[in-house]
């Protein structure tokens, strides 16, 4: 399946491109290729494998989700300006 120029522009469209008629020449040769490499991929038969998640099979190594630092919150916001209930009171920016 190929696109033509008509398609290549509405993708254009889409996607917010200003493209040259230039640009749009290579875009649909570029782009018909990839639709047809798809195309290609989609005609092979895959009824016999399974689906996976990743393509390298091996188990991830995880640590455990131990808390490991202290909390110093109140230390840190001894040199705050302001703080009200732990959080960091700052001037209004926006009206």
């Amino acid at each position: 399946m190929s696109l033509d120029k008509e398609q290549v522009q509405h993708i254009a469209m889409l996607a917010r491109l200003k493209l040259s008629d230039e640009e749009y020449a290579e875009s649909v040769e570029k782009l018909s290729k990839i639709v047809d490499f798809v195309d290609q991929l989609s005609s092979v038969d895959t009824t016999n494998v399974l689906p996976m998640a990743h393509p390298v099979d091996a188990a991830q190594r995880l640590r455990p989700d131990d808390v490991t630092e202290t909390n110093d919150r109140d230390h840190y916001q001894q040199n705050a300006p302001e703080v009200v209930d732990g959080l960091y009171l700052v001037p209004k920016v926006l009206e």
